[in-house]
């Protein structure tokens, strides 16, 4: 089957605490469960057992506000220890002796930073359109696609393309649309092409640079995520209700329709990437 050229990579991005800010690369080797050292941690709450998200930021209004590196780059096999910036400024790290302590003075609640999501992973999600009512917090399996002991929430890769950007700028010229909102793994820079494109690549298979394929498998559902503050990005429930919406899609996984941005992928041949690959659909 011939494969056609959609593009090249713009930016990668990797996550080493679930939740959290994270690291834009210039390159990143891609493994069989994502880049390397993506979601590599996540905080889980001790009250219920569930692990913390930024899907339900009344509990957890700050996540943003903390950001996760790595203190050296990552190879597989010997993950390093991942530096935490808080909101005030201190810098912790995964391997101090302390760290859980500091981290549940810092979020006023009791947290334990894991390697590993407990067994039948499940975290909390807000749905506005559902506040005062009994599904307003609902739990959500984790990891559907993605291998056992994993934090994403569903498939190892996500990925969005500057056509999707731009058409949601369209929707809503009021909002900010920056990457750093819909925490992409990859954005693939479509020059040329408009509309919400990766649609069209559901079912198919994204090759990057010379051997990183991918089965893109699903559109990607988005939620409040997407209008919170982070950084100097103004919260906006603009974002979803004036321009999400306008993407409302069928998600296989989900057996419906919902408002989405970008797509899940699977990896199925490993290798590296870096800015400026080309990447081709077949």
């Amino acid at each position: 089957m011939s494969a056609t050229c959609v593009g090249t990579v713009a930016t990668v991005w990797r996550y080493p605490v679930k939740s959290m800010l994270g690291e834009e690369l210039n390159a990143s080797q891609v493994t069989t469960r994502g880049l390397l050292g993506d979601r590599a941690h996540a905080l889980v709450d001790h009250e219920t057992g569930k692990v913390v998200s930024a899907k339900n930021p009344n509990k957890w209004p700050e996540l943003f506000a903390y950001r996760a590196a790595y203190t050296t780059p990552p190879t597989e096999g010997a993950l390093p220890p991942t530096s935490i910036a808080l909101p005030d400024g201190r810098v912790l790290r995964s391997d101090d002796a302390d760290i859980d302590d500091q981290l549940s003075k810092s979020l006023a609640r009791s947290v334990t930073l894991k390697q590993a999501a407990p067994e039948k992973a499940f975290l909390e999600q807000y749905w506005p359109e559902h506040a005062g009512g009994s599904n307003e917090i609902t739990a959500e399996a984790m990891a559907g696609d993605a291998p056992p002991g994993s934090f994403f929430d569903y498939a190892t890769v996500h990925i969005v393309s500057t056509a999707t950007l731009d058409s949601l700028r369209a929707c809503y010229p009021e909002g900010r649309f920056e990457v750093r909102r819909f925490r992409p793994n990859i954005v693939v820079d479509t020059a040329g092409l408009r509309g919400f494109v990766e649609n069209d690549w559901i079912g198919k298979i994204l090759t990057l640079g010379e051997s990183v394929r991918l089965h893109i498998s699903d559109p990607c559902p988005r939620c409040v995520m997407t209008t919170l503050a982070q950084g100097d990005l103004p919260k906006d429930p603009g974002i979803f209700r004036n321009a999400i919406v306008r993407n409302t899609v069928h998600v296989p996984f989900a057996g419906r329709s919902l408002p989405s941005v970008g797509v899940y992928a699977r990896v199925i041949c490993p290798g590296s990437i870096c800015r400026g690959d080309a990447v081709a659909v077949q």
